[in-house]
């Protein structure tokens, strides 16, 4: 067998032999990728296909709540019809009645006056007597001027021992410390503040107006402090119960302090919400729940949150917001929209299979659901030219917590928990750009979490926060 040839010593037809077998070998190749990239596009087009027929069919049918889902291999039909995954429906549902008309509700009266006539306005006769014709109802509210109270302590000497005595303060529950504000004010005013967002000029007029009471802007923050210095242990309970809640929503925002960027964090359960300010590293994640939290975190796909090693359920209403947003940048791509009605229905199918009462069709359907979606994304994962090949990649990295809910019924599909808790201070951020000092920062956090745990457990916030003034310990 002839050794390879030396191209440095070879002859001239020899070298042109070799650039004719040369030019041949890159022809032929040439023919090959150009039967590959037909074959790749046709590849292509039939995906395209498939995936609009897959979301026509998981969109078509509508289950009903007792009814078992559906693996893959059927369909797994939805509950929107095809194109119309994302409108509302065609008949609203019927709007819920009110437990009583609070507009016409009769309230016990504090006092009456009878009108009646004296005289006869014909003939001057004197009246006597009478029936009730008619009774009208009038609400008033009188401004109600501020008490105060001088505690005067007597000294006094024993007659016969000769000992002198005097009383100890004896107001426990009637004030905090050495402070000259009772716990009735200090609770008015943490509630003007925090439920009813009301500036701290808003305050002082009010006290001012309505009760006569002139205080100064330090001396209502500095109540508000007083309020907030209180409440420790109370909200040391708080983060304590957040720990051992089988279900936790949390969400961040940002939140500048003397004008500094930092991050507001939300840490909300059925009853209780607790708010810290931090960075938005996974620090503060792991240092406010620890890093093995046995329950089941539910946030958004934030990188905070999908690095945390504990089990999860990803919110889909931020994965169906990006989903339709692909769809209005891409509406004349028949794929993306097919794609698209195909993670609706799935969707949908999975809150109907989350109400199943038996726990094994539960956990079953997870498994299908989870299975289903896979193959519904597995076809663009290798498609560098597919819009939605990043949802795509998403979904399969996090495929295990997006049906955590259908298993889990006290576990919800969505973060909206820890979205609606954080409105209130978004709205106050807005308007003030934050605070102004790392105490205020923590006073805010302070009545922030205690406001909106009373607000979450239906207490009446005014009677709670004189409640926990008047008895720390609770």
């Amino acid at each position: 067998m002839d050794g390879p040839l030396d191209l440095y010593r070879a002859s001239r037809e020899e070298l042109i032999a070799v650039i004719v077998r040369q030019r041949e070998q890159i022809a032929d190749l040439e023919q090959r990728l150009g039967r590959q990239e037909a074959e790749l596009t046709a590849l292509r087009v039939t995906i395209g296909r498939l995936s609009e027929r897959i979301g026509g069919l998981l969109a078509a049918a509508e289950p009903t709540p007792g009814d078992e889902p559906a693996g893959p291999a059927s369909g797994m039909p939805g509950l929107k019809p095809a194109g119309t995954g994302r409108t509302r429906p065609a008949t609203p549902p019927p709007r819920k009645r009110r437990a009583q008309g609070y507009g016409r509700k009769r309230m016990r009266p504090t006092a009456r006056q009878v009108h009646a006539l004296a005289h006869c306005p014909h003939c001057r006769t004197s009246l006597q007597g009478g029936t009730v014709k008619r009774t009208r109802e009038v609400i008033e509210v009188m401004p109600s001027p501020v008490l105060v109270t001088e505690h005067v302590y007597l000294e006094r000497r024993c007659p016969r021992c000769g000992g002198i005595w005097l009383p100890g303060p004896e107001l426990e529950g009637l004030v905090v410390g050495q402070g000259r504000l009772g716990v009735g004010l200090l609770s008015l005013i943490a509630t003007l503040r925090e439920e009813l967002r009301l500036p701290v000029a808003g305050i002082q007029w009010y006290l001012e107006a309505v009760h006569g009471l002139s205080l100064s802007v330090g001396a209502i923050v500095g109540a508000l402090h007083t309020v907030a210095a209180r409440a420790q242990t109370a909200v040391g309970g708080l983060r304590q119960a957040i720990r051992a809640s089988p279900v936790l929503h949390v969400d961040e925002t940002g939140w500048r302090e003397d004008g500094t960027n930092g991050y507001l964090w939300t840490f909300s359960t059925a009853t209780t919400r607790v708010f810290l300010r931090g960075s938005r590293e996974r620090s503060v994640l792991e240092g406010e729940i620890g890093a093995d939290y046995p329950g089941v975190l539910v946030s958004d796909f934030y990188a905070a949150y999908t690095g945390y090693a504990g089990r999860h359920q990803y919110c889909w209403a931020h994965l169906l917001r990006d989903v339709d947003e692909l769809v209005a940048q891409q509406r004349q791509d028949a794929a993306v929209v097919g794609w698209a009605d195909g993670v609706h229905a799935l969707y949908q199918r999975a809150t109907v299979a989350a109400t199943l009462p038996a726990a094994a069709a539960r956990r079953r359907a997870r498994q299908e659901h989870e299975a289903a979606l896979g193959t519904l994304c597995a076809p663009y994962l290798g498609v560098a030219a597919a819009p939605q090949r990043g949802l795509c990649a998403r979904i399969s990295r996090h495929l295990s917590g997006l049906f955590v809910f259908v298993e889990d019924p006290v576990v919800p599909a969505t973060n909206n928990a820890a979205e609606r808790s954080l409105r209130h201070l978004v709205t106050v951020r807005k308007i003030s750009g934050g605070t102004r000092s790392s105490a205020g920062t923590q006073t805010r956090m302070t009545l922030a979490s205690l406001f909106g745990t009373w607000r979450l457990q239906a207490l009446n916030p005014l009677a709670a926060c004189r409640a926990l003034l008047a008895n720390p310990q609770l």
